[in-house]
Parts: C-alpha cells; sequence; structure tokens
C-alpha cells in the first residue's frame, strides 16, 4: 500500500517501569513489530525495509514480533520471513501469532515453520526464558484460536518474578488480570487506523452503544465497508487500540501495526516501538 495511505512509518519510544527487575536488565531494550499483512496489497517493501532498518538501528536486546505476518494466504510468509531475516537482535527473535496466521488448516504450520527456518522462535502457549529466569517470556496462543488457554500456562510462573507476555489481541489483557503481567504487548487493532485528534478511533464511535451511531440512520452505516462487515468485533476495547495502559496492576502496550487496511490511515501512522525496561 501506497505511504499516501498508510502514513509514514513512526518510530515510537517509551520507557516501561518493571519492579523486580534484576539489576542486570536495567535498561534492556526491546522493538516490537505487529501485523505485517505481507500480502502485496497492504505492506509495502519500502515500509517493510525501513521498519527494519530502523529496528536494526536501535541495536535492540530482543525483538519482538506480535502476529498476523499474512492476511489469508499463507505462501506470502516465506518472502516476508526472508525480509525478516535481516532483523538483528542481542537475544533472538521471538514471535506469537495472530488471528490472520490462522485462516486455513495450514496456515499455523506453515506460518511457523518459516519463521523459524529463518530464526525466529514463535511461542504459542510456552515460556521462553531469553534473558534467564529473572525475565520469562510468554507466547500466548491467539485468542480467537480453540487453544487460547492461559491458565496452565501462567500458574507455571513465580509471582514474584516479572515476566513479559506477548499475545496478538489487546482484550486478552482483561482475561489475564489474575496474573501478575509486567508488560503485555499486543497489536491486532492496526490503532484503529482512523482516528480522530482528541476523540479517539473512529471505530469507537461507530460501536452500536455509541451515541454517534444511535442517533445516525442505520442505512448510512451500511454504506461504510468496514463498519458493515463488522471490523466493530475486531476488540470490545477500542479505548485501548494503541499505546500504553494500565489494566489494574499489569502493563499493556498495544502497536498500531505496519499492514494497512483499506481506506487508509489518518493521524495512525504505522508503528515500530522502542521500548526500554527500567526498574521500578
Amino acid at each position: 500500500m501506497h505511504w499516501l495511505l498508510s502514513g509514514r512509518l513512526s518510530v515510537e519510544k517509551i520507557a516501561i517501569a518493571i519492579a523486580d527487575l534484576p539489576k542486570s536488565l536495567h535498561g534492556t531494550k526491546l522493538v516490537q513489530m505487529s501485523d505485517f499483512h505481507y500480502d502485496g496489497l497492504r505492506l509495502s517493501e519500502d515500509l517493510l525495509l525501513e521498519a527494519i532498518a530502523a529496528s536494526n538501528r536501535e541495536q535492540p536486546d530482543l525483538v519482538l514480533l506480535t502476529g498476523d505476518y499474512v492476511t489469508s494466504d499463507p505462501k506470502p510468509i516465506y518472502p516476508l520471513a526472508m525480509r525478516l531475516k535481516q532483523l538483528q537482535s542481542r537475544f533472538g527473535i521471538f514471535a506469537v501469532l495472530g488471528n490472520h496466521d490462522n485462516c486455513y488448516r495450514q496456515s499455523r504450520p506453515t506460518v511457523t515453520s518459516a519463521l523459524a527456518s529463518v530464526g525466529i522462535e514463535v511461542l504459542w502457549n510456552q515460556i521462553a526464558y531469553p534473558f534467564g529466569s529473572g525475565l520469562p517470556l510468554v507466547g500466548l496462543a491467539d485468542y480467537w484460536s480453540r487453544e487460547f488457554d492461559p491458565a496452565p500456562v501462567m500458574s507455571q510462573l513465580n509471582a514474584a518474578i516479572p515476566c513479559i507476555v506477548l499475545s496478538h489481541n489487546p482484550d486478552t489483557a482483561e482475561i489475564l488480570q489474575p496474573w501478575r503481567v509486567d508488560l503485555q504487548l499486543s497489536g491486532h487493532t492496526h490503532g484503529g487506523q482512523i482516528v480522530l485528534p482528541g476523540i479517539g478511533p473512529l471505530a469507537q464511535l461507530t460501536q452500536p452503544s455509541s451515541i454517534l451511531r444511535k442517533l445516525t440512520p442505520q442505512c448510512l452505516w451500511n454504506r461504510i465497508p468496514w463498519v458493515k462487515t463488522g471490523c466493530l468485533e475486531v476488540v470490545r476495547h477500542w479505548e485501548r487500540s494503541q499505546g500504553y495502559h494500565q489494566i489494574g496492576t499489569n502493563q499493556l502496550y498495544v502497536n498500531r501495526g505496519l499492514g494497512t487496511y483499506r481506506p487508509g490511515r489518518l493521524f495512525c501512522p504505522p508503528e515500530v516501538t522502542v521500548i526500554t525496561l527500567v526498574g521500578k
């Protein structure tokens, strides 16, 4: 997709305070990328290469990918994986899958195998320890899959030790509240794509419960393709469609993604996130 419709890449930098973070990990730098939708339509080669270069310039300790590498057909994962092979990271690259990576019976194994072939470890209800035992990394199955079940995974963790959770859909933050989640990284929403400054994502305003929707004739909403096709059901909490949020005692960051659906983005540019972990 041309940058006029997607917007220019934005590199967002944020510091996240983590309680009980080992001193050796203070200043650890993470890069998050999400929602590539690499299918020849929704992400340009130029933007993808720019995002990879931006990540490498940060010299991250860890690169974290939070799903939706393809849109429907999983075959584009092969050329995408070869481009992602250029990513550089001190402690590796870890990933979870999104709902679009599970569209067909062969989607999940195809995407997982292609990413693994270039050294990217895909976590599916699994725990990894790239930094050692002091900061485990949890990768959950996609929320819309039949295998989303965080309890058996989260119950393996010591509540006295901080952890990072990768979960494609940010609505899972509600479900994860019983457990300690020092930082959840999600994507899925594309930030809402169309954001009204000072108000929020248009999708939030067009939900059936919104005042705007109630005051506007239904025939007008039916003319908006992304409303008519049910995209408003993508998440319940559109108010958390991008950026940092505190959910109870847990912390959530939602990346706006790189890929773009039509009609495009407005005040919601594609994003590479650079997160520095600090002690609390």
